[in-house]
């Protein structure tokens, strides 16, 4: 009786394949080389526990699908004739899960080695045809033009349970349009759900071999001047010239805008870009939120957050455990919560399979999450609803009502349940199976009967991956091969290690276990029987009646490093008692004295001081001075050089390290504020950052708002290249960087008269907005005395020729560094009422001179 329903379950599964190819008759402009078969998949899903979507579930519930569509979902649905039934009961049936990070089905990027600073020099776009001047903005791109169906990653995707994905090549800084792709393997017309869903970006440069940009502070450059290219392209018609990469920019503006980012500092970086142009980004993170999760809720962004968990560290030599960071630790053991901590906070996001070393890593990492705190409701939802809405495909996957896409899975259990089996991935009506619907479990105690003698069989395991073993005693065990189908079972086992024979069984199933014939090991046949008793003792890590306890979580540290806060400081009152006090003023050095500190500020410097809120420190015997600040310092810069001879539209802001231990260590020598220059690798470098060594605060807080503007110049053997025999960057001579700067200043004035033009015309009719330029906004800084220059210097010679150009232009060089040979010129900076910042190391070849005398 057993076998015939088994069988008939079999016919009918049978049928579901073979009916299914009616739903996926070839297009209608695809010429057949076949029998053409008009009829529509028709199938009836009965007794199933249907997941609609993250809210809504439905018990005893019938499925019935239409081709590649949801016809129709409901309890005491009356299947209609025609329709293929497939009976579920015990079953789940789930929306396939949506991942929208993903570049399946797209060629892997190629990145040519070489380059970088010191290398060959790339200085133009070898990109042929007419597109954006620089190989990094790539928003031509299309995903739709190089799909092609990959039937290895595709299983790995279902057997997950994904049944659609968002599909991009990770290339360049604007990485042009995502497809919509379904995980069917048909063809690819009808994988290709939709052509172009987002517009895809990113922090990272990708294959461009252009030398420029070659930093962090350059790729946000980058990007900055192509909003506003884009937007002054966009306000021509005609246009100016050709240009398909601003074309397509501008086209994709209308999509969802998709960033991807790294770490919690680079989705603060990406969100800053999108706030100065009005673009909410959805931002892919790095796993990390966690680290700064009131910062990253202030985006307002919607994420796209990875599972790929850091493995355990080895640390069990001590030699290897001491290459194993705090930050690398701690993150180890948090990042499991970060989903948690996410959801908590209110912060929408999708889960991504994106960054596993193996796809089959997804569900296992997923439970971890879940098991850290992470809802089973909002896990689903951001598989399955939130990435159709944020990707604006909500009309066809991500739920399971009517007219929606076929796409489900049926499971044995609920989804996120350690024991529970994906038997199927319905992907557009077309089943593929994972793991058999039928398939049994037979985990447990059976008492295994073999000529009147009796053994203790225990079956472990999962359905279809089932592992035996005889129990003698508690401590001793014999390993049994074995073979578990629905229907018949093999088991053999060696019941004396000291002889090489074994006892060899055939059987099949029925209701109270197994009954068949097999063999002794001296050959003779028997009868075997082998009845269930009853279900696996698991041994429990708690005592009867004590709650298991889970393990207490780590504190986040401000910054995420050694010697971080477990909380970031707060400003207090606080009373410095019989101290000596360096004033740095009129005052001088006094002694004994008093200093109140209140709200940030110093309130009061005096003797006898007093305030009942203040917290009382005492001085004696100890000096209190003003914290030390440096002018020229890298200190806290995630990059330092850009390499275009003119790199003034890059920003050291824009990149700062909130972590550098090296802040960490300024402040224990007494340094509070710094210039974070730009390097010397150009004549005219970066915008600098001034900061306070805030230990803890996020990047922006770092920065001293309302600071007065710098910018790096600098002059010498670095800015033409002396050291790189193969460079072809222009310039190469001394007088080469003196023109530099006189063409710049020349371009700026030029820059600023047609502005001026534009912006007093009072009808603008027939005239055309001058394009915005970063470099020439930077330099009309410097004219209008908003930005001051800091030099990198050293000869007389140079020196002079700077100050001259200064003279040419009107404008004042604040700070000449280093400055050898300032002595030389030593009138003349104080006729220009220019500064210098000395120090007194042999780094360089320049400072081999007249050292001794430039103090």
């Amino acid at each position: 009786m057993i076998i015939s329903i088994l069988k008939k379950s079999r016919i009918l599964l049978g049928l579901a394949f073979v009916l299914s190819g009616w739903s996926a008759i070839a297009q209608e402009t695809f010429p057949r080389n076949d029998v053409k078969d008009s009829r529509a998949g028709l199938f009836a899903f009965t007794n199933a526990t249907l997941v609609v979507d993250a809210q809504t579930t439905i018990q005893n519930a019938t499925l019935l699908v239409k081709g590649n569509r949801v016809e129709q979902t409901g309890a005491n649905l009356t299947v209609p004739k025609g329709y293929a039934t497939i009976d579920l009961k015990g079953k789940y049936i789930y929306p396939s899960l949506i991942d929208m990070y993903t570049s399946y089905g797209l060629p892997d990027v190629e990145r040519v080695r070489g380059g970088g600073f010191g290398g060959s020099e790339q200085m133009e776009s070898k990109t042929k045809g007419a597109y954006n001047a620089n190989q990094a903005i790539r928003s031509h791109y299309n995903a739709s033009d190089e799909f092609t169906i990959n039937s290895k990653t595709a299983e790995e995707l279902r057997q997950q349970g994904f049944g659609s994905v968002l599909t991009s090549k990770p290339d360049g800084l604007a990485r042009g349009s995502a497809a919509f792709v379904t995980l069917n393997e048909k063809n690819e017309n009808t994988a290709m759900l939709k052509q172009k869903v987002s517009a895809n970006y990113s922090l990272e440069k990708g294959s461009s071999t252009q030398t420029f940009p070659t930093s962090m502070m350059g790729y946000i450059a980058l990007l900055r001047q192509t909003y506003l290219d884009a937007d002054w392209f966009g306000g021509q018609t005609p246009r100016p010239f050709s240009d398909q990469s601003l074309e397509a920019w501008i086209q994709n503006q209308r999509m969802p805008q998709v960033f991807a980012a790294t770490s919690w500092m680079n989705i603060l970086r990406a969100d800053k870009i999108g706030d100065e142009f009005g673009v909410q980004y959805i931002i892919k993170g790095g796993g990390d939120e966690y680290k700064r999760i009131n910062d990253i809720k202030a985006t307002k962004a919607s994420l796209i957050v990875p599972v790929n968990f850091p493995d355990a560290y080895d640390v069990e030599d001590p030699f290897d455990a001491e290459n194993v960071s705090l930050a690398d630790m701690k993150h180890w053991e948090l990042a499991p919560a970060n989903l948690a901590t996410l959801e908590k906070s209110g912060i929408a996001f999708a889960i991504t399979s994106y960054g596993l070393k193996k796809t089959s890593d997804f569900m296992p990492n997923l439970r971890k999450a879940i098991e850290n705190g992470l809802s089973e409701t909002t896990a689903l939802k951001a598989l399955t609803s939130l990435p159709a809405q944020l990707l604006k495909v909500d009309d066809q996957v991500g739920s399971l009502k009517k007219g929606m896409l076929a796409n489900f899975i049926i499971t044995s259990g609920k989804l996120f349940d350690e024991k529970t089996i994906i038997h199927q991935n319905w992907v557009q009506g077309e089943p593929y199976s994972i793991k058999s619907l039928d398939t049994k479990n037979f985990s447990g105690n059976y008492s295994l009967t073999i000529n009147s003698q009796a053994y203790n069989l225990e079956v472990s395991g999962e359905a279809g991956s089932h592992k035996a073993k005889i129990k003698v005693n508690d401590t001793t065990s014999i390993d049994v091969a074995g073979t578990f189908g629905n229907d018949l079972i093999t088991l053999s086992f060696k019941p004396d290690k000291k002889n090489p024979g074994s006892i060899r069984l055939s059987g099949w199933s029925e209701s109270t276990g197994w009954k068949g014939k097999g063999q002794l090991v001296d050959g003779t046949w028997i009868d075997w029987t082998g009845n269930r008793t009853g279900d696996l003792q698991t041994k429990s890590a708690t005592k009867p009646g004590e709650a298991a306890k889970k393990e207490e979580l780590g504190k986040v540290i401000y910054p995420f490093t050694g010697h971080g806060y477990p909380a970031l400081p707060t400003a207090e009152t606080l009373l410095i008692k019989n101290a000596t006090v360096w004033t740095n003023e009129s005052d001088g050095i006094l002694q004994n004295t008093d200093v109140l500190l209140k709200d940030g500020k110093i309130s009061k410097v005096g003797k006898n001081l007093s305030d009942g809120s203040a917290k009382v420190v005492d001085g004696t015997g100890k000096h209190v001075t003003a914290g030390i600040i440096d002018e020229h310092s890298h200190i806290g810069a995630g990059s330092i050089n850009d390499v275009a001879a003119n790199s003034g539209m890059v920003r050291i802001g824009d990149n700062i390290d909130a972590e550098s231990i090296n802040v960490y260590r300024a402040l224990a020598g007494g340094v509070v504020a710094v210039q974070v220059l730009h390097g010397s690798a150009n004549p005219i470098g970066g915008q600098s950052a001034l900061i306070k060594l805030r230990w803890g605060e996020s990047p922006e807080n770092y920065k001293i708002q309302g600071a007065d503007g710098f910018i790096k110049f600098a002059l010498g053997e670095n800015v033409k290249r002396t050291s790189n025999p193969s460079s072809i960057r222009y310039p190469q001579t001394r007088m080469g960087v003196e023109q530099v700067y006189v063409d710049a200043f020349t371009n700026a004035r030029d820059y600023e008269k047609k502005w001026n033009t534009y912006n007093s015309a009072k009808d603008k009719t027939g005239l055309t907005k001058p394009r915005k330029d970063l470099v020439e906004e930077t330099m009309l800084e410097i004219l209008n005395k908003k930005r001051f220059i800091t030099c990198h210097s050293y000869v007389q010679s140079e020196i002079n020729m700077l100050m001259n150009v200064a003279d040419r232009f009107n404008f004042r060089i604040n700070t000449f560094t280093h400055i050898l040979e300032g002595y030389k010129v030593a009138d003349k900076m104080a006729k220009a009422r220019s500064s210098c910042f000395h120090f007194l190391r042999l780094v360089e070849l320049q400072v081999g001179s007249s050292l001794c005398y430039s103090l």
